[in-house]
């Protein structure tokens, strides 16, 4: 039986994600230098999206913070069907590794709304919940 109840479905996919990149980032590092070391972490790409949201002066701007959740979260698609997942199925929040790639969605959801953009923040929405309905709540989307 899966963490979300249904015992016909895929079980969770648990991503391997990138130590020495989430190393870095928790050591302080910039995320933009990391970024450029470990361009499949969507670890990397989530920090920038989200600094440039919170309106981080190296970073600013709603469409530089689109610009980068969207890289992470095709980073992230990537990683998820090397690890086996076909589109669906959970992606656990519990997961550390996991984090990456659904907070590029949360920051992709975000900056899509920021611009008017509802098809993509619902689309954005309905995939957080599909992953795992606790990521909603966990970046503040709820």
């Amino acid at each position: 039986m899966t963490s979300f109840g249904d015992l016909l479905g895929p079980p969770p996919t648990l991503l391997t994600g990138d130590d020495e990149a989430e190393s870095d980032l928790l050591n302080g590092a910039d995320p933009a230098a990391v970024a450029a070391d470990h361009p499949t972490a969507s670890v990397a790409w989530a920090y920038l999206a989200e600094a440039a949201l919170d309106g981080e002066p190296a970073t600013s701007g709603v469409i530089a913070a689109y610009a980068y959740a969207r890289t992470g979260y095709h980073r992230g698609l990537d990683q998820l069907r090397r690890h086996g997942w076909k589109g669906f199925g959970p992606v656990p929040w519990s997961h550390d590794q996991n984090q990456g790639f659904l907070r590029c969605v949360g920051a992709l959801a975000r900056a899509a709304k920021a611009i008017g953009e509802e098809d993509e923040y619902v689309r954005c929405l309905d995939l957080l919940n599909d992953s795992d309905p606790r990521a909603v709540t966990e970046l503040g989307l709820d």
